[in-house]
């Protein structure tokens, strides 16, 4: 069965509620920089913003803000 994308770009209160629920305290930290950390707890490759448009994480959900952005 294939993974499904998550359609909905998670806003910050959303991130960083996510990111309580897994006792990671935001603080101050920058969208990048919690997301990876959540990514890491949840035992996946810190990954978000390096996909260059493509990404085989399918089911992650930050994959729709993460493919938005080019640095």
């Amino acid at each position: 069965m294939p993974a499904t994308v998550v359609e909905k770009r998670m806003n910050m209160p959303e991130i960083k509620a996510k990111a309580r629920d897994l006792g990671i305290t935001p603080g101050k930290m920058k969208k990048t920089e919690l997301i990876r950390s959540i990514q890491s707890a949840e035992g996946c490759t810190p990954c978000y913003g390096t996909s260059n448009g493509q990404c085989p994480y399918t089911d992650c959900c930050f994959i729709k803000d993460c493919l938005r952005i080019t640095f």
